[in-house]
Protein backbone atom coordinates (compact mmCIF):
# COMPACT_ATOMS: atom_id res chain seq x y z
CA UNK A 1 0.00 0.00 0.00
CA UNK A 2 1.05 3.59 -0.72
CA UNK A 3 1.84 5.54 2.19
CA UNK A 4 2.04 9.28 2.20
CA UNK A 5 4.52 11.25 3.77
CA UNK A 6 2.79 12.81 6.37
CA UNK A 7 2.17 8.84 7.26
CA UNK A 8 5.77 8.18 7.41
CA UNK A 9 7.15 11.16 9.34
CA UNK A 10 4.24 10.25 12.30
CA UNK A 11 5.45 6.28 12.33
CA UNK A 12 9.25 6.55 11.06
CA UNK A 13 10.66 9.97 11.39
CA UNK A 14 8.94 11.60 14.56
CA UNK A 15 12.05 12.65 16.22
CA UNK A 16 12.32 15.02 13.25
CA UNK A 17 9.45 17.33 14.74
CA UNK A 18 9.72 16.82 18.79
CA UNK A 19 11.52 19.47 20.25
CA UNK A 20 10.70 22.21 17.47
CA UNK A 21 8.48 24.79 17.44
CA UNK A 22 6.89 24.06 14.63
CA UNK A 23 4.44 25.81 11.81
CA UNK A 24 2.67 23.91 8.91
CA UNK A 25 1.71 25.07 5.58
CA UNK A 26 -1.68 22.97 4.95
CA UNK A 27 -4.98 23.22 5.16
CA UNK A 28 -8.07 20.85 6.04
CA UNK A 29 -8.37 19.03 2.81
CA UNK A 30 -4.92 17.45 2.99
CA UNK A 31 -5.33 13.74 5.21
CA UNK A 32 -3.48 11.42 5.96
CA UNK A 33 -4.08 7.81 3.90
CA UNK A 34 -7.38 7.22 6.45
CA UNK A 35 -8.77 10.35 6.11
CA UNK A 36 -7.49 11.95 9.21
CA UNK A 37 -6.97 15.78 9.07
CA UNK A 38 -3.15 16.54 8.78
CA UNK A 39 -3.70 19.30 11.19
CA UNK A 40 -5.44 16.92 13.77
CA UNK A 41 -2.68 14.36 13.33
CA UNK A 42 0.27 16.71 14.19
CA UNK A 43 -1.33 18.48 16.90
CA UNK A 44 -2.24 14.74 18.10
CA UNK A 45 1.44 13.41 18.15
CA UNK A 46 3.60 16.65 18.58
CA UNK A 47 1.05 18.18 20.60
CA UNK A 48 2.47 21.93 22.09
CA UNK A 49 4.99 21.96 19.18
CA UNK A 50 2.90 22.62 16.57
CA UNK A 51 2.82 26.70 16.87
CA UNK A 52 1.54 27.97 13.70
CA UNK A 53 -0.33 27.09 10.52
CA UNK A 54 -0.27 28.85 6.75
CA UNK A 55 -2.97 28.36 4.52
CA UNK A 56 -2.45 28.26 0.91
CA UNK A 57 -4.98 29.70 -1.64
CA UNK A 58 -8.55 28.93 -0.66
CA UNK A 59 -7.67 29.31 3.04
CA UNK A 60 -6.87 26.78 5.97
CA UNK A 61 -10.30 26.13 5.28
CA UNK A 62 -9.66 25.54 1.58
CA UNK A 63 -13.42 27.16 1.13
CA UNK A 64 -12.72 30.55 -0.60
CA UNK A 65 -13.21 31.18 -4.08
CA UNK A 66 -10.50 31.30 -6.29
CA UNK A 67 -8.23 34.36 -6.24
CA UNK A 68 -9.82 35.85 -3.16
CA UNK A 69 -7.45 37.62 -0.58
CA UNK A 70 -7.55 35.65 2.64
CA UNK A 71 -6.44 37.50 6.12
CA UNK A 72 -4.55 35.99 8.78
CA UNK A 73 -7.11 34.64 11.65
CA UNK A 74 -6.71 32.48 14.41
CA UNK A 75 -8.00 28.45 12.96
CA UNK A 76 -11.33 28.12 15.23
CA UNK A 77 -10.73 24.57 15.42
CA UNK A 78 -7.20 24.07 16.53
CA UNK A 79 -6.97 27.14 18.41
CA UNK A 80 -3.75 28.47 15.72
CA UNK A 81 -2.96 31.40 14.43
CA UNK A 82 -3.70 30.51 10.95
CA UNK A 83 -1.29 33.25 8.74
CA UNK A 84 -2.95 33.74 4.91
CA UNK A 85 0.07 33.26 2.02
CA UNK A 86 -2.45 34.51 -0.16
CA UNK A 87 -3.66 37.85 0.74
CA UNK A 88 -1.22 40.74 0.86
CA UNK A 89 1.68 38.22 1.66
CA UNK A 90 2.31 35.61 -1.13
CA UNK A 91 5.36 33.59 1.55
CA UNK A 92 6.04 33.57 5.42
CA UNK A 93 8.01 37.08 6.41
CA UNK A 94 10.04 37.34 8.63
CA UNK A 95 7.57 38.07 11.72
CA UNK A 96 5.70 35.49 10.36
CA UNK A 97 8.80 32.95 11.71
CA UNK A 98 9.36 34.20 14.72
CA UNK A 99 9.51 31.62 17.44
CA UNK A 100 9.55 28.71 14.71
CA UNK A 101 11.82 26.63 14.12
CA UNK A 102 10.59 23.94 11.40
CA UNK A 103 8.03 24.43 8.34
CA UNK A 104 6.03 21.48 7.61
CA UNK A 105 4.51 21.76 4.08
CA UNK A 106 2.10 19.36 3.30
CA UNK A 107 0.03 20.25 -0.05
CA UNK A 108 -1.53 18.22 -2.63
CA UNK A 109 -0.87 19.78 -6.18
CA UNK A 110 -2.45 18.40 -9.37
CA UNK A 111 0.64 18.07 -11.65
CA UNK A 112 0.06 21.44 -13.35
CA UNK A 113 1.68 24.81 -12.95
CA UNK A 114 -1.16 26.55 -12.95
CA UNK A 115 -2.54 25.27 -9.44
CA UNK A 116 -0.83 27.90 -6.65
CA UNK A 117 0.91 25.29 -4.52
CA UNK A 118 3.36 24.89 -6.47
CA UNK A 119 4.09 29.16 -5.90
CA UNK A 120 3.11 28.72 -2.40
CA UNK A 121 5.84 25.92 -1.94
CA UNK A 122 8.50 28.21 -3.66
CA UNK A 123 7.83 30.86 -1.61
CA UNK A 124 8.11 28.98 1.34
CA UNK A 125 11.36 27.64 0.34
CA UNK A 126 12.56 30.93 -0.08
CA UNK A 127 11.56 32.48 3.44
CA UNK A 128 13.21 30.03 5.17
CA UNK A 129 16.15 30.15 3.30
CA UNK A 130 16.02 33.88 4.05
CA UNK A 131 15.47 33.29 7.95
CA UNK A 132 16.96 30.08 8.24
CA UNK A 133 14.53 28.18 9.07
CA UNK A 134 14.30 24.36 8.61
CA UNK A 135 11.91 22.90 5.93
CA UNK A 136 10.52 19.85 5.81
CA UNK A 137 8.36 18.79 2.55
CA UNK A 138 5.75 16.27 2.92
CA UNK A 139 5.36 14.28 -0.27
CA UNK A 140 2.14 13.18 -1.84
CA UNK A 141 1.48 11.62 -5.62
CA UNK A 142 1.28 13.68 -8.52
CA UNK A 143 -2.19 12.91 -9.57
CA UNK A 144 -1.50 12.82 -13.32
CA UNK A 145 1.67 10.68 -13.73
CA UNK A 146 4.84 11.68 -14.93
CA UNK A 147 4.15 12.46 -18.49
CA UNK A 148 5.20 16.40 -19.30
CA UNK A 149 3.56 18.63 -21.85
CA UNK A 150 3.81 22.65 -22.54
CA UNK A 151 6.80 24.66 -22.92
CA UNK A 152 8.71 26.82 -19.93
CA UNK A 153 7.65 30.14 -18.27
CA UNK A 154 9.29 32.66 -19.91
CA UNK A 155 11.27 35.62 -18.27
CA UNK A 156 9.05 38.63 -17.39
CA UNK A 157 6.33 36.24 -17.33
CA UNK A 158 6.35 34.94 -13.94
CA UNK A 159 3.05 35.49 -11.83
CA UNK A 160 1.69 33.42 -8.92
CA UNK A 161 0.32 30.86 -11.66
CA UNK A 162 3.73 30.46 -13.42
CA UNK A 163 6.08 31.74 -10.71
CA UNK A 164 8.67 28.81 -11.85
CA UNK A 165 10.53 27.78 -15.28
CA UNK A 166 8.59 24.20 -15.70
CA UNK A 167 6.43 22.82 -18.52
CA UNK A 168 2.94 23.65 -17.80
CA UNK A 169 2.10 19.63 -17.05
CA UNK A 170 5.22 18.93 -15.54
CA UNK A 171 5.24 15.64 -14.34
CA UNK A 172 6.86 15.97 -10.74
CA UNK A 173 5.98 15.78 -7.08
CA UNK A 174 6.14 19.28 -5.32
CA UNK A 175 8.89 16.91 -2.65
CA UNK A 176 11.12 16.67 -6.29
CA UNK A 177 10.39 20.55 -6.95
CA UNK A 178 11.48 21.33 -3.62
CA UNK A 179 14.78 19.24 -3.82
CA UNK A 180 15.62 21.08 -7.27
CA UNK A 181 15.03 24.52 -5.71
CA UNK A 182 16.87 23.71 -3.41
CA UNK A 183 20.10 22.40 -5.49
CA UNK A 184 19.71 25.44 -8.46
CA UNK A 185 18.52 28.71 -5.75
CA UNK A 186 18.74 27.79 -1.83
CA UNK A 187 21.28 26.07 -1.80
CA UNK A 188 22.20 26.76 2.04
CA UNK A 189 18.60 25.76 2.88
CA UNK A 190 18.11 22.88 5.54
CA UNK A 191 15.54 21.01 3.56
CA UNK A 192 14.65 17.28 3.98
CA UNK A 193 11.76 15.44 1.99
CA UNK A 194 10.06 12.58 3.71
CA UNK A 195 9.84 10.64 0.25
CA UNK A 196 6.52 8.28 -0.34
CA UNK A 197 6.33 4.49 0.08
CA UNK A 198 5.72 2.05 -2.98
CA UNK A 199 4.01 4.96 -5.32
CA UNK A 200 5.03 4.87 -8.81
CA UNK A 201 5.46 7.78 -10.63
CA UNK A 202 3.45 6.85 -13.55
CA UNK A 203 0.44 6.08 -11.31
CA UNK A 204 -2.40 8.34 -11.85
CA UNK A 205 -4.63 8.96 -8.42
CA UNK A 206 -6.80 6.26 -9.05
CA UNK A 207 -4.42 3.89 -9.69
CA UNK A 208 -3.40 4.24 -6.03
CA UNK A 209 -6.19 3.22 -4.47
CA UNK A 210 -5.58 6.11 -1.66
CA UNK A 211 -8.84 7.84 -1.08
CA UNK A 212 -9.45 11.66 -2.86
CA UNK A 213 -9.98 14.63 -1.22
CA UNK A 214 -10.34 17.96 -2.79
CA UNK A 215 -7.16 19.74 -2.75
CA UNK A 216 -9.61 23.19 -4.00
CA UNK A 217 -13.23 23.97 -4.25
CA UNK A 218 -12.94 23.36 -7.83
CA UNK A 219 -10.73 20.11 -8.00
CA UNK A 220 -13.47 17.43 -8.66
CA UNK A 221 -11.34 14.25 -9.55
CA UNK A 222 -9.37 12.34 -12.02
CA UNK A 223 -10.51 13.64 -15.22
CA UNK A 224 -10.99 16.82 -14.21
CA UNK A 225 -7.22 16.97 -13.38
CA UNK A 226 -6.48 15.41 -16.49
CA UNK A 227 -7.52 17.99 -18.63
CA UNK A 228 -6.61 20.66 -16.28
CA UNK A 229 -3.72 21.73 -18.23
CA UNK A 230 -5.31 22.40 -21.44
CA UNK A 231 -8.67 23.84 -20.08
CA UNK A 232 -7.56 26.46 -18.06
CA UNK A 233 -6.32 28.31 -20.26
CA UNK A 234 -9.67 29.55 -20.81
CA UNK A 235 -9.19 31.18 -17.03
CA UNK A 236 -7.73 33.83 -19.44
CA UNK A 237 -10.50 34.24 -21.87
CA UNK A 238 -14.30 34.99 -22.19
CA UNK A 239 -15.47 31.82 -22.02
CA UNK A 240 -16.93 29.78 -19.02
CA UNK A 241 -14.88 26.87 -17.91
CA UNK A 242 -17.72 25.75 -15.70
CA UNK A 243 -17.11 26.91 -12.53
CA UNK A 244 -20.10 26.14 -9.80
CA UNK A 245 -21.06 23.35 -12.30
CA UNK A 246 -20.52 19.08 -11.00
CA UNK A 247 -17.62 19.84 -13.54
CA UNK A 248 -15.26 22.41 -13.77
CA UNK A 249 -12.78 22.32 -16.34
CA UNK A 250 -14.31 19.75 -18.36
CA UNK A 251 -17.02 21.79 -19.25
CA UNK A 252 -16.09 24.44 -21.97
CA UNK A 253 -18.81 26.93 -22.71
CA UNK A 254 -20.48 30.57 -22.95
CA UNK A 255 -23.38 32.02 -24.18
CA UNK A 256 -22.42 33.03 -27.99
CA UNK A 257 -21.36 29.26 -28.52
CA UNK A 258 -23.74 27.01 -30.07
CA UNK A 259 -22.59 23.62 -28.39
CA UNK A 260 -24.07 21.45 -31.53
CA UNK A 261 -21.65 23.21 -33.52
CA UNK A 262 -18.90 23.33 -31.48
CA UNK A 263 -19.12 19.36 -30.25
CA UNK A 264 -19.46 18.64 -34.26
CA UNK A 265 -16.11 21.05 -35.45
CA UNK A 266 -14.20 19.34 -32.09
CA UNK A 267 -14.99 15.60 -32.86
CA UNK A 268 -13.96 16.13 -36.41
CA UNK A 269 -10.30 17.37 -35.06
CA UNK A 270 -10.46 13.35 -34.15
CA UNK A 271 -8.03 14.21 -31.01
CA UNK A 272 -6.52 10.63 -29.50
CA UNK A 273 -8.35 10.10 -26.13
CA UNK A 274 -11.25 12.30 -26.19
CA UNK A 275 -14.71 13.06 -27.36
CA UNK A 276 -17.16 16.20 -27.17
CA UNK A 277 -21.02 16.55 -26.53
CA UNK A 278 -22.74 19.45 -26.49
CA UNK A 279 -24.46 21.08 -23.43
CA UNK A 280 -26.31 23.67 -21.74
CA UNK A 281 -25.09 24.99 -18.34
CA UNK A 282 -25.43 27.88 -15.93
CA UNK A 283 -22.48 28.51 -14.02
CA UNK A 284 -22.44 30.57 -11.03
CA UNK A 285 -19.50 32.20 -11.29
CA UNK A 286 -17.19 33.97 -13.77
CA UNK A 287 -18.66 36.73 -16.06
CA UNK A 288 -21.13 34.35 -16.93
CA UNK A 289 -22.97 33.96 -13.44
CA UNK A 290 -26.05 32.62 -13.56
CA UNK A 291 -26.63 33.22 -17.41
CA UNK A 292 -27.35 29.95 -19.62
CA UNK A 293 -24.35 29.15 -21.69
CA UNK A 294 -24.11 26.52 -24.31
CA UNK A 295 -20.63 24.37 -24.70
CA UNK A 296 -19.29 21.31 -24.51
CA UNK A 297 -18.59 18.57 -22.28
CA UNK A 298 -15.17 16.47 -22.86
CA UNK A 299 -14.81 13.23 -22.18
CA UNK A 300 -11.67 11.41 -21.37
CA UNK A 301 -11.88 8.69 -23.27
CA UNK A 302 -8.03 7.35 -22.98
CA UNK A 303 -5.61 9.28 -21.22
CA UNK A 304 -3.07 7.08 -21.90
CA UNK A 305 -3.01 8.41 -25.28
CA UNK A 306 -4.79 12.36 -24.67
CA UNK A 307 -2.22 15.40 -24.67
CA UNK A 308 -4.39 17.39 -22.78
CA UNK A 309 -2.34 20.92 -23.73
CA UNK A 310 -2.34 20.25 -27.11
CA UNK A 311 -6.19 19.81 -26.80
CA UNK A 312 -6.75 23.00 -24.97
CA UNK A 313 -5.02 25.37 -27.68
CA UNK A 314 -7.01 23.16 -30.17
CA UNK A 315 -9.67 24.34 -28.74
CA UNK A 316 -9.05 27.60 -27.81
CA UNK A 317 -7.87 28.26 -31.08
CA UNK A 318 -11.37 26.49 -32.28
CA UNK A 319 -13.37 28.64 -30.67
CA UNK A 320 -11.15 31.86 -31.63
CA UNK A 321 -12.10 30.97 -34.61
CA UNK A 322 -15.60 30.04 -34.93
CA UNK A 323 -16.91 33.23 -33.16
CA UNK A 324 -14.23 36.10 -34.06
CA UNK A 325 -16.83 38.86 -32.97
CA UNK A 326 -17.32 37.22 -29.42
CA UNK A 327 -13.86 35.73 -28.45
CA UNK A 328 -11.67 37.50 -26.52
CA UNK A 329 -8.23 37.49 -24.69
CA UNK A 330 -8.90 38.95 -20.85
CA UNK A 331 -6.77 40.49 -18.30
CA UNK A 332 -6.21 39.59 -14.67
CA UNK A 333 -9.32 40.62 -12.22
CA UNK A 334 -6.69 42.52 -10.20
CA UNK A 335 -4.42 45.29 -10.08
CA UNK A 336 -1.64 43.57 -8.87
CA UNK A 337 2.10 43.17 -10.29
CA UNK A 338 0.48 41.37 -12.99
CA UNK A 339 -1.96 43.48 -14.13
CA UNK A 340 -0.07 44.54 -17.51
CA UNK A 341 -0.20 41.60 -18.74
CA UNK A 342 -3.02 39.63 -20.56
CA UNK A 343 -3.66 36.76 -17.93
CA UNK A 344 -3.64 34.31 -20.98
CA UNK A 345 -0.49 34.95 -21.22
CA UNK A 346 0.59 34.47 -17.62
CA UNK A 347 -0.91 30.98 -18.01
CA UNK A 348 0.91 30.20 -21.25
CA UNK A 349 3.75 31.42 -19.84
CA UNK A 350 4.44 33.85 -22.72
CA UNK A 351 2.54 35.87 -25.44
CA UNK A 352 3.64 33.54 -27.61
CA UNK A 353 0.93 31.50 -27.17
CA UNK A 354 -1.75 33.98 -27.81
CA UNK A 355 -0.20 35.37 -31.02
CA UNK A 356 0.10 32.21 -32.64
CA UNK A 357 -3.39 31.46 -32.21
CA UNK A 358 -4.48 35.30 -33.44
CA UNK A 359 -2.47 34.31 -36.49
CA UNK A 360 -4.53 30.80 -36.45
CA UNK A 361 -1.37 28.55 -35.39
CA UNK A 362 -1.84 27.44 -31.74
CA UNK A 363 -0.25 24.56 -32.52
CA UNK A 364 3.03 25.48 -33.97
CA UNK A 365 3.62 27.41 -31.03
CA UNK A 366 5.05 24.00 -29.98
CA UNK A 367 7.28 23.01 -32.19
CA UNK A 368 10.05 23.47 -30.12
CA UNK A 369 8.27 21.72 -27.07
CA UNK A 370 10.01 18.12 -27.68
CA UNK A 371 13.29 20.00 -26.98
CA UNK A 372 12.41 21.72 -23.99
CA UNK A 373 11.05 18.62 -22.78
CA UNK A 374 14.25 17.21 -22.71
CA UNK A 375 16.04 19.44 -21.40
CA UNK A 376 14.09 19.85 -18.24
CA UNK A 377 13.78 16.15 -17.83
CA UNK A 378 17.57 16.26 -17.99
CA UNK A 379 17.99 19.11 -15.52
CA UNK A 380 15.56 17.67 -12.52
CA UNK A 381 16.94 13.72 -13.42
CA UNK A 382 19.39 14.01 -10.11
CA UNK A 383 16.32 15.38 -7.70
CA UNK A 384 13.73 12.64 -8.53
CA UNK A 385 12.73 10.20 -5.74
CA UNK A 386 10.60 7.49 -7.72
CA UNK A 387 12.35 5.83 -10.21
CA UNK A 388 11.03 6.93 -14.21
CA UNK A 389 10.67 3.28 -15.18
CA UNK A 390 8.50 2.34 -12.35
Amino acid sequence: MIRLGIDRLINEYPSRVKGNRTGVVTNYAMTDSHLHPVIDRLIQVFGPNIVKLFGPEHGIRTASPEGEHISSEQDVHSGLPAFSLYGTDRKPTAEMLEDVDLLIVDLQDIGTRYFTHVSTLKGVLEACDENHIRCLVLDRPNPIGSSMEGPLTEPGYTSFVGSLPIPVRYGLTLGEIARWLKRTRYSHLDLDVVALEHWKRRQYWDDTALPFVPPSPNTTGIDMMILYPGTCLFEGTNVSVGRGTTKPFEIIGAPYIDGFELAERFNQQQWPGICARPLYFSPWRSIYANTLCQGIQLHVIDRKVLTPFRVGIALVQLIHDTYPEHFAFLRPSHNGPEADRLFFDLLAGSEGLRKAIEFGQGLDFLQDEAKQLTQFRDEVAQDLLYPEKS
